[in-house]
């Protein structure tokens, strides 16, 4: 049991990305904490069934008090009264809509753009066929507006109960309420894109406590905040003592035996386990499905920011970094003659770095430490916070009072836009590192250079400089793997509270 102790030990300053339980409680956590996990699919039916019932009353107003677009003829005023019966089916019609429509069970991880059009396409559904009913066996009593009404209010009103849904949750999970824990069997290239997967993508609830794997090298060192907890054998232990709700087996197909095995002992022991098929050599994390009469083709696809996609990347990079750079001009000006003021020395630091595909290329920052800061890097090394090849450190002496300031709020890094509209780097991508951090690199860990690094990056909205030179990697190539104009997109804004609030930047 020591590694168990071990691993219950290091949760309570580590918590996998997610930041330390905050010691103040209020009302929302304590009531998530009394409600037990299996109601809450029926809390939320239930809470549906509520707002749908709004959304009738209001199109019920909105026809017959408000009599929006069109007025009411005296002769077919009808009472709410009248309505109770087809309004109760209507709310029942909906939710059903909504299972046939994959609204429910509520999935953690889905866009809430693809949630809300799910509930809009079911609503609208469900809406028709009452409107066929009620045409059916009384054509002339219900207005068809009110229905209309009411699939519209219900995509509003449940669109917003999603996003507050998605935002209790992101603030539940900080108090580890909403999680399933998950132990990781296997740490070779597919356990790697499951831990990959895990860290990029918190929303899906999951907490990775630590993997098991036979490699001697691999089992001695952790992944960043992903503790290596021994060899397979070990499983069962740690099942029981770590309160383990999922296992992860991401072992080569030669382990068959093993891989069921262990699926038989979750079963008996009631934890839900996956086996992840080992195609890593085969697909190389992108995977394309063919059908050939019936028959699954599996091939490999090319990297999704490539072709029309790299186009596409490149216009928004050199559209919105343009834009951007006219509006941070006068800031920038502004900085640069702070920067004159406080201390001698250059207003601009360039720094050889390492773009796509290895080529190196000069990046720009302002200056934010005193001119001789790459001279004194010997004496403060023994100050450096961060492992792997980063060098980081939180109250870095070398810096100025200015530097202190814009390096807080990423302001130090405006002057990249340069690069980017040169096309060295990417408003989004991964962080550029220095030649000598990649030197470094374990082979795995090359993958993050076949794109363009980016002024800002999973990495950064995720935690910067809070996170592990491991994490950081594993972030950067699930971005590689996984990019779409809407990751982008969504990156981008959540960089401007990330940065705001200056999480992790130091």
């Amino acid at each position: 049991m020591a590694t168990v102790e071990k691993l219950n030990l290091t949760e309570t300053t580590q918590d996998n990305g997610l930041s330390a339980p905050p010691q103040r409680v209020n009302w929302l956590v304590d009531l998530a904490r009394r409600i037990p996990r299996a109601w809450w699919p029926f809390c939320l039916v239930m809470a549906d069934a509520l707002l749908i019932v709004a959304a009738f009353l209001t199109a019920y107003y909105l026809r017959y008090q408000a009599q929006w677009f069109f007025a009411v003829d005296p002769a077919s005023q009808q009472s709410l009264h009248g309505y109770w019966l087809v309004g109760l089916s209507t709310v029942a019609v909906i939710l059903v809509a909504f299972r046939f429509s994959h609204v429910y069970p509520y999935q953690p991880g889905r866009a809430w753009l693809t949630e809300t059009w799910r509930i809009a396409t079911a609503s609208t559904a469900g809406v028709m066929i009452i409107i066929v009913i009620s045409l059916i066996f009384r054509p002339m009593l219900y207005s068809r507006l009110v229905f209309l009404y009411t699939a519209v209010l219900v995509t509003i009103y449940l669109g917003v109960s999603r996003l507050l849904i998605l935002w209790g949750r992101d603030y539940l999970r900080t108090y580890d309420i909403g999680i399933r824990r998950v132990l990781l069997v296997g740490a070779g290239d597919v356990g790697r894109m499951v831990m990959r997967t895990v860290a990029a993508r918190p929303d899906y609830g999951l907490k990775l406590v630590g993997f098991l794997d036979d490699h001697p090298a691999k089992v001695a060192t952790d992944i960043g905040r992903f503790k290596a907890l021994g060899p397979v054998d070990k499983a069962t232990e740690i099942i029981r003592g770590a309160a383990i709700d999922r296992v992860i087996i991401c072992l080569p197909w030669q382990s068959h035996r093993t891989i069921q095995r262990l699926l038989r002992e979750c079963e008996q022991m009631g934890v839900a386990a996956y086996a992840v098929p080992d195609l890593f050599h085969l697909t190389k994390d992108q995977m394309r499905v063919e059908e050939l009469n019936g028959i699954p083709l599996l091939s490999t696809r090319d990297l999704s920011i490539r072709g029309w996609n790299a186009v596409v990347k490149r216009a928004f990079d050199v559209v919105v970094g343009a834009l951007a750079a006219l509006f941070v001009l006068p800031f920038c000006l502004l900085i640069a003659l702070a920067i004159r003021l406080d201390t001698p020395g250059p207003i601009l630091y360039s720094q050889i770095r390492v773009g796509k595909n290895g080529r190196e290329f000069r990046c720009y920052k302002f200056r934010s430490m005193v001119s001789n800061a790459d001279q004194l890097r010997e004496q403060v090394a023994l100050l450096n916070e961060s492992n792997g090849p980063l060098f980081k450190i939180r109250n870095d002496p070398r810096l100025t009072r200015v530097g202190r300031f814009i390096r807080r709020y990423s302001l130090d890094e405006l002057p990249q836009l340069i690069n980017i509209l040169h096309g060295e780097m990417s408003l989004i991508g991964p962080r550029p590192n220095l030649p000598a951090e990649v030197e470094q690199y374990e082979d795995w860990m090359l993958k993050r250079l076949l794109v363009c690094p980016g002024l800002t990056g999973l990495w950064q909205v995720s935690g910067r400089s809070d996170l592990t030179f491991e994490e950081m990697v594993l972030l950067d190539i699930y971005y590689v793997e996984n990019w779409t104009m809407g990751l982008d997109l969504n990156i981008l804004l959540r960089s401007v509270p990330a940065v705001v609030q200056a999480r992790g930047a130091y």
